[in-house]
């Protein structure tokens, strides 16, 4: 699995941090989508230097049974595809609130 970036998560349930790949990488903020008003519509929007650049879903786990985010990007940056990411414990992290961008293909 590859790490995308990492963010942290805020007192106000949003996440901000920083999206990487081999080419760039650019601050991002998870904002959670205060305007939901059924359950298909996104739980989160993900925006990069105020461009939307996806979407979030909050999720269970199939084994684990915890809640997780899930992420679908897409923008010119990436490619022609969307690229899918979930919100995973960053590795050797003791801060239970930094969280990991799991490219998940």
């Amino acid at each position: 699995m590859s790490a995308l970036g990492y963010v942290t998560r805020q007192t106000d349930g949003s996440y901000k941090g920083t999206l990487t790949t081999a080419s760039f990488s650019t601050p991002i903020n998870i904002l959670p989508n205060k305007s939901k008003s059924h359950g298909k519509q996104p739980d989160f929007r993900v925006y990069a230097r105020g461009a939307e650049l996806g979407a979030g879903w909050t999720r269970k786990g199939k084994m684990s049974g915890q809640d997780y985010v899930s992420l679908r990007l897409a923008a010119p940056e990436l490619g022609d595809r969307r690229v899918y990411v979930n919100l995973g414990v960053a590795a050797g992290q003791d801060d239970p609130d930094a969280y990991a961008l799991i490219w998940n293909q």
